[in-house]
């Protein structure tokens, strides 16, 4: 069995974490920039993350987030937090950035730039943020990856209610709305409920579907 599935068959939604760990600073870094390296549509990396430390936010986090211990017992807390829409500036500066790092640009490559955007903010901002939250998502699933791979617990939560979650940080005036939170930190397995149970997932072969 490879490393990476011996880490993902140890890693669980973690329900109680032990307060008294903190994550090592390096660990955080690395599952941040797993997240920061993920793939996303067109490259455009439409979210944000914060990383929230601070305990007497997270109290005041806790009771929009059902009253999860989580919230204020993990190390570090992860907001993942979607642009509100697509704008012509935000476009403009991912091309600009592309442009300026690789110190070159093309006519394809410019001629792709008009048609985002000519399709992209011109939409519903609703489809739009719907859209970004996806890609939030993707750099989720790396960062989930990435912690299960450092050893560090996690849990992927989208139990809290995101327009007070999007007030208490200001995240409007930001053109930023909460797509899902993730605690990070270490389990107290003798107070888990779910620590020692097996991990159950669908037979491979009524979960994937071949096509030669």
């Amino acid at each position: 069995m490879s490393e990476v599935i011996q880490k993902l068959q140890w890693r669980y939604a973690t329900k109680k974490f032990d307060p008294s760990q903190v994550v090592p600073q390096d660990k955080v870094e690395r599952i941040l920039e797993a997240a920061r390296l993920a793939p996303t549509s067109s490259g455009l990396q439409p979210f944000e993350i914060i990383v929230i430390r601070n305990a007497a936010l997270r109290e005041q986090i806790k009771p929009i987030a059902m009253n999860q211990g989580q919230i204020t017992d993990c190390s570090h807390l992860l907001v993942f937090a979607a642009w509100d829409t697509y704008t012509a500036e935000r476009i403009n500066t991912f091309f600009d950035l592309t442009n300026s790092e690789r110190g070159s640009t093309n006519e394809g490559w410019e001629n792709y730039r008009k048609f985002l955007l000519g399709a992209y903010p011109g939409r519903d901002s609703e489809v739009n943020f719907q859209h970004a939250a996806k890609q939030a998502y993707i750099g989720l699933g790396a960062a989930l990856i990435a912690a299960a791979f450092e050893g560090v617990d996690s849990t992927p939560m989208e139990g809290f209610d995101p327009k007070a979650l999007d007030e208490l940080l200001g995240l409007k005036a930001r053109g930023l709305r909460s797509a899902a939170i993730m605690p990070l930190g270490y389990r107290q397995a003798d107070q888990d409920w779910l620590a020692s149970l097996k991990k159950v997932r669908r037979a491979r072969a009524d979960f994937i579907t071949e096509i030669n």
